[in-house]
């Protein structure tokens, strides 16, 4: 069992930052594939970014260039540094965890709007 919880999201005008934070609730960050989803209002859940536990990153084509995954393994923190947010970012922002099956945080919103 593992908890996720995520924090970080808010409000930001368009061209703003944000950075997610992920908490686990033991030592997995460096060891399992992580990754960032999003789901907006009427749409299915997607990837945003994912790393594996050798640090391999990969990015939903919207976001590249505009988002970076990376992680804190002393913290067992997952992050998200979100740069030039627009409006079709906006999303409740899950993160998980792969260990056989998937978990999940209970998400965090994120709205861009001005």
């Amino acid at each position: 069992q593992v908890q996720l919880v995520e924090s970080g999201g808010g409000l930001v005008q368009p061209g703003g930052s944000l950075r997610l934070s992920c908490v686990a609730s033991r030592g997995i960050v460096n060891i399992y594939t992580m990754g960032w989803y999003r789901q907006a209002p009427g749409k299915q859940r997607a990837l945003v970014a994912g790393i594996t536990g050798g640090g391999t990153t990969n990015y939903a084509d919207s976001v590249k260039g505009r988002f970076t995954i990376s992680r804190d393994n002393a913290k067992n923190t997952l992050y998200l540094q979100m740069n030039n947010l627009k409006p079709e970012d906006t999303a409740i922002y899950y993160c998980n965890a792969k260990i056989g099956i998937n978990y999940w945080g209970q998400g965090t919103q994120v709205t861009v709007s001005s």
